[in-house]
C-alpha cells in the first residue's frame, strides 16, 4: 500500500470534509461519567472547551507562575497565557493533520488546571508534604479538578467532561495511580497506563505543542528578564540557526535585537510545527493504521523527527541549566517551597483556617493539598502572611 493512501488527509471520512479517520469523532465519544443530553448547537468537544473556559480553575491560571512569579513583570507568561499558546499551536497542527481542533483546544486549555501556585516549585513542595499520603502530581490533579473539585452543576461534581478530553488531560500517570483510577473507573482514563497503549492523536498532539510552546516562550521571558542573553543562546544550534537566518535576510535588524529575537523565535516555532506535521504523516504511513483504535495500539505517532527532537532537547537542557536553575530563580523557588510547606503545616494544625467544605473533608491531607493547589500565587502569599505573620517573596 503506498504512502499516499495512508496520508491523514486522504483518510478523511464522511464525518467532516477535513476530518481524518484517525481523529476522535464527537458523535462517537465514549461519553461522560454522568449521562447528559447532547447540546443542540455544540459538539461534545466544543461543550468541554466551553466548560473549561468558564471554570474557576481556568481563571486562576492568570495568577499562577510559569517561570517568573506574577508580580515580577506584567509581560512574563503565566499558566493562562501558556495554555492559550499551546491551544493555538495545537489547533494549527490539528487543522493540517485532519485531527479534531475542538478536542485539541479543550485538552490544551485544561492540561495545567491542576498546577499549584509557584509552578514546579510549588508542585515539588506539595509532593513532599504528601509523600506518605499518596503524593501530588499536577497532571493527576488536573483530572481531579475537572472530575471532582469544580462545583458548578447541581447533579454532579466536576465539569463532567467527555472521556476523550479527560484522557488528554491525564498526560502522565504512575502505575499505582493508574490502578487506583481503574478501581473507580474500570476501563477508564487510567487503563492505557496499565495496558501501555497510546491516547488519541489529539492528546499526543497537545503533548508536543506543550513542549514547543515551553521552549519558545521561555527563551522570550528569559531574555526579557535579563537572566539569559542572546549571546548565550547562540551556543544552542536550534536558536543559532534561525538567528543567523534572520540576520542574513534582514541585515537592517542588527541594531534591533528585540525584533531579531521575535523573528528567530517565530521561525523556530514554524519549523517545529512543520516538522511535527511531516513526521506524523510519515509515522502514520509507516504504521499502516487506518482507524483510531489501530492508532491507539501503535507507538506514539505525533512527534518530532529524530533531528528536531535532538535539537529541541539541547535547547531544553540549556534552559534548565541557564534559566530554571539560575541563582535568582532558585532563590525565588526556595522561598516559594517554604511558603507551600508552611501553609500545609498550618492548615493541618488548624483545618478551620480553610473554607468549611475543605475543612470538613475526612481525608484531611488530600483536602489540604487540594486547597493549596487551587490557590493563585498572590493568594498563597497573602494566606502565608496571615497564618505565619511573615512575608515571603
Amino acid at each position: 500500500m503506498d504512502n499516499e493512501a495512508l496520508d491523514l488527509s486522504v483518510l478523511a471520512s464522511q464525518r467532516g470534509a477535513n476530518l481524518s479517520a484517525l481523529a476522535c469523532d464527537p458523535a462517537r465519544t465514549r461519553g461522560r461519567r454522568f449521562a447528559e443530553p447532547d447540546a443542540p448547537t455544540r459538539n461534545a468537544f466544543q461543550r468541554d472547551r466551553d466548560r473549561i473556559v468558564h471554570s474557576t480553575a481556568f481563571r486562576r491560571l492568570v495568577y499562577k507562575t510559569q517561570v517568573f512569579l506574577n508580580h515580577e513583570g506584567d509581560l512574563f507568561r503565566t499558566r493562562l497565557t501558556h495554555s492559550l499558546e499551546v491551544a493555538q499551536l495545537g489547533r494549527s497542527i490539528a487543522r493540517t493533520l485532519g485531527l479534531h481542533e475542538d478536542l485539541v483546544e479543550a485538552v490544551a486549555l485544561a492540561h495545567d488546571l491542576g498546577h499549584t501556585p509557584f509552578g514546579h516549585a510549588g508542585q515539588d513542595a506539595l509532593n513532599e508534604c504528601m509523600r506518605d499520603h499518596g503524593g501530588f502530581e499536577h497532571n493527576l490533579q488536573s483530572l481531579r479538578v475537572v472530575d471532582k473539585l469544580e462545583e458548578r452543576y447541581p447533579a454532579f461534581d466536576g465539569l463532567n467532561l467527555s472521556f476523550e478530553t479527560r484522557e488528554g488531560v491525564l498526560k502522565h500517570c504512575s502505575r499505582a495511580n493508574a490502578e487506583h483510577l481503574e478501581l473507580t473507573e474500570p476501563g477508564g482514563v487510567g487503563r492505557r497506563f496499565i495496558d501501555r497503549t497510546q491516547p488519541s492523536l489529539e492528546a499526543q498532539l497537545c503533548n508536543v505543542a506543550d513542549a514547543i510552546a515551553y521552549n519558545a516562550h521561555d527563551i522570550d521571558d528569559g531574555v526579557r528578564s535579563g537572566l539569559i542573553s542572546t549571546e548565550q543562546l547562540l551556543e544552542v544550534e536550534l536558536f543559532a540557526h534561525y538567528h543567523q537566518q534572520t540576520l542574513l535576510e534582514h541585515p537592517g535588524l542588527s541594531q534591533k535585537p528585540r525584533r531579531v529575537l521575535y523573528e528567530t523565535i517565530r521561525r523556530m516555532l514554524s519549523d517545529q510545527v512543520y516538522d511535527v506535521i511531516d513526521t506524523t504523516r510519515q509515522a502514520v504511513a509507516q504504521a499502516g493504521v487506518r482507524t483510531l483504535d489501530e492508532a491507539r495500539l501503535a507507538g506514539p505517532l505525533v512527534a518530532f523527527s529524530a533531528e528536531m527532537k535532538a535539537r529541541s532537547s539541547e535547547l531544553k537542557k540549556f534552559l534548565f541549566v541557564q534559566l530554571y536553575r539560575h541563582p535568582q530563580v532558585m532563590h525565588t523557588t526556595g522561598q516559594a517551597q517554604q511558603a507551600v510547606q508552611e501553609l500545609f503545616a498550618a492548615y493541618m494544625a488548624q483545618p478551620s483556617e480553610m473554607t468549611a467544605d475543605f475543612a470538613a473533608n475526612a481525608d484531611l491531607h488530600r483536602s489540604v493539598a487540594d486547597y493549596i493547589a487551587g490557590m493563585t500565587d498572590r493568594f498563597a502569599l497573602r494566606e502565608h502572611e496571615r497564618l505565619t505573620g511573615r512575608k515571603l517573596l
